[in-house]
């Protein structure tokens, strides 16, 4: 196949990893990368899948090198063996070398040893057995522990936002066609986890418990052994027909199209992430011929949007004519009310025309794992009631911003929403093509379960998207700059962001990359910014920085003139006479940038409480006014350009319309508050 057609058929021309039968007596299997799928005991599956796995610090799968492999095939049985190495982010080695044995009607059994070469960090490093859904889901369970009691329960029917079973030596279990399958581990402590929750079409049992520290380090030199053994046992009143393909159970379902269908198609819609607007807006007529009920548009000002992008937003919807529904990650930085009151704010002047607003805290998206410590996180009662006094006659929607696990683990008031929501995605673990096409098995199981938790309650799924947006489960999400299937990682890579996107909204032009060259240059030594915390900051007095305007203490006045002739000197003279009006245009950017990256500093800081002048900052009116007027000054490139056209007539009408939003916050407003109201009152002047 070529490599077009390929990426016509797959979405990636990476190939297909291939896959080699094995049989032995009535085991079969089917090896791909050195793990063992689709294993199967008189054709009935009977384990999905055994792999050694070796997962870095954010959760992303650390793939193996295999060298000297062998495979030995016999009418016995088959052994399988090979050496891995795997290198994490940080450029540190660990290898293992694996085996697979199968001998008739025997056991089916693993053995892994781990050697690590460097100090090596990772999430996990053990053995998983995915356990399938069908037969298994509901089906009872006995369980031996570590310390050898037994355990009499049940595989889960609805979800289990928790592990179901831990600290397993061996489970076995009843499927419906007389098989009672049992697996047996040993080197290290094993649980399992309901992996429906992230629409994985299985349950997953692994070594480490979550509740112990993760990441964590293998020692140079350190090694450690883990073997996992299948054993499967029938019943003479109940045997499976060893000669009866799975293919005949398949049934060929007819549709009539002039037949009245007893179940209606959902409501089908588009999500559109803030830097997404631009290619929208530029493909009409594709979005046209796609005629989506609904456009889901995210906000996040944690991510430094604000009043333009809201903006986009109002211009996307006005000329798609497509109801939007806003969603919202609120920060938790001030109270609700003081968050969701600048946000009505915002969407009123943006002019957005919106159906409905779903409202869920930021830190919601960061998952919470068994053991770890929930974050600061304000009430969701709180949360939805002000929602709906801030947007009175809206439709308010609760639920998650990532997926069905946080949902599961937190839930919403439901008298204080009008519809519930989470997202989805078949990559979470796995990205190769079988495992993304069986995550649609665990699409009923998830609908079935939140039903039980909201009843007859509106209900939206959404954004489902094969690429990860948002990692809930680590720092990052896994880069994937070719396109390739990347567990935990984006479909594919967008191109590094510019400066950082927090110091003046995004900046755009040309003289992005060398404004951020020129930003890290100027930084103000340790030592500086030390003997200045500790000194008291003279009143304001502004200091001209070409046509922008910084904000600086009389103190600084002196210090900022020079390190003005400085930049003057990195700009190539952008000020002599005769420099040329883009020259000039790229100077003004990098002052107007060099001014907000100081405004945010002092107001980060006064948020985060780590110096004496924060707590002036959070009790003084005229402190609080005072970073408001320097913040209101934080650009965007094309502000810049106009702000040469209209002098400083917009600088002007941003202070006066901050100090009317400040007349109503009161003495205390958190830094996210003052940055809302920084862009609404500059946006609003311009």
């Amino acid at each position: 196949m070529s490599d077009d057609l390929a990426h016509i058929y797959y979405g990636t021309r990476q190939p297909v990893d291939q896959a080699r039968h094995l049989q032995a007596g009535p085991w079969s299997a089917r090896l791909i990368d050195g793990a063992l799928h689709d294993i199967r005991y008189r054709d009935v599956e009977v384990i999905r899948a055994v792999a050694f796995l070796v997962r870095d610090k954010d959760w992303g799968t650390c793939r193996p090198a295999l060298s000297g492999i062998e495979v030995d095939e016999s009418e016995n049985g088959f052994r399988v063996a090979y050496r891995a190495q795997c290198t994490n982010p940080d450029g540190h080695v660990l290898s293992y070398a694996l085996s697979i044995d199968c001998v008739g009607r025997g056991a089916l059994a693993f053995s892994a040893t781990v050697t690590a070469h460097d100090a090596f960090l990772t999430a996990r490093c053990g053995f998983c057995v995915l356990h399938p859904l069908e037969g298994v889901a509901g089906a009872p369970a006995r369980v031996e522990h570590g310390d050898g009691t037994r355990e009499s329960a049940a595989f889960p029917a609805l979800i289990d936002p928790w592990q179901p079973f831990k600290d397993i030596r061996s489970i076995e279990h009843d499927m419906p066609c007389g098989l009672t399958v049992r697996c047996s581990f040993t080197g290290d402590v094993f649980e399992m986890e309901d992996q429906r929750n992230w629409s994985d079409a299985s349950f997953k049992t692994y070594s480490r418990p979550l509740e112990l520290l993760w990441p964590f380090t293998l020692d140079a030199g350190a090694t450690m052994t883990q073997t996992v053994t299948l054993d499967v046992e029938e019943q003479a009143l109940a045997r499976p027909d060893p000669h009866v393909s799975t293919q005949a159970h398949l049934q060929t379902l007819t549709l009539d199209l002039n037949e009245r269908a007893d179940e209606r198609i959902p409501a089908l819609g588009i999500a559109i992430a803030a830097d997404e607007v631009d290619a929208a807006l530029d493909h009409r007529a594709l979005l046209a011929e796609l005629s989506p009920h609904q456009l889901t548009l995210s906000f996040d000002p944690t991510a430094g949007h604000g009043l333009h992008e809201l903006e986009r937003f109002a211009t996307l919807q006005r000329e798609s004519g497509i109801r939007c529904v806003l969603e919202y990650a609120l920060p938790g930085v001030d109270a609700p009310r003081a968050e969701l009151d600048a946000l009505a704010s915002l969407v009123a002047l943006s002019g957005i025309e919106l159906t409905g607003i779903v409202v869920s805290p930021s830190v919601h998206r960061q998952s919470n794992p068994p053991g770890s410590v929930s974050p600061p996180c304000p009430a969701l009662d709180e949360v939805y009631r002000e929602a709906r006094r801030a947007f009175p006659g809206l439709r308010i929607g609760g639920g998650m911003l990532s997926y069905f696990t946080e949902l599961n683990r937190k839930r919403p008031p439901l008298e204080l929403v009008d519809w519930t929501t989470h997202a989805t995605c078949p990559i979470v673990h796995a990205a190769d093509d079988r495992s993304v096409m069986q995550t649609l098995e665990a699409i009923p199981h998830i609908t079935r379960s939140c039903r039980a938790l909201i009843g007859a309650q509106p209900y939206s799924i959404g954004p489902v998207s094969i690429g990860m947006r948002q990692n809930p489960y680590g720092s990052r999400v896994m880069p994937n700059p070719h396109g390739e299937r990347v567990g935990n990682g984006h479909l594919r890579s967008a191109p590094a962001r510019a400066v950082r996107r927090r110091v003046a909204g995004r900046l755009r032009g040309r003289a992005d990359g060398r404004a951020r060259r020129h930003v890290d240059a100027w930084r103000v030594d340790r030592s500086t910014r030390t003997r200045r915390r500790k000194q008291r900051r003279a009143p304001l007095s502004d200091v001209r920085c070409g046509e922008g305007a910084g904000w600086h203490g009389g103190r600084d006045a002196a210090h900022m003139r020079g390190r003005e002739s400085a930049r003057n000197r990195m700009c190539g003279g952008a000020r002599r006479a005769g420099a040329s009006a883009s020259h000039r245009r790229q100077s003004d950017r990098l002052h107007t940038r060099c001014a907000a990256r100081s405004a945010w500093h002092h107001i980060g800081r006064a948020a985060r409480g780590d110096d004496r002048r924060s707590v002036a900052a959070k009790q003084s009116r005229h402190v609080t006014r005072r970073v408001v007027q320097a913040a209101s000054v934080c650009l965007s490139d094309r502000d810049v350009v106009n702000e040469r056209r209209r002098r400083r007539a917009p600088i002007t009408k941003a202070r006066r319309r901050a100090n009317e939003l400040l007349k109503g916050v009161g003495s205390k407003p958190s830094a996210a508050f003052l940055i809302l109201m920084v862009y609404s009152s500059h946006q609003h002047s311009t």
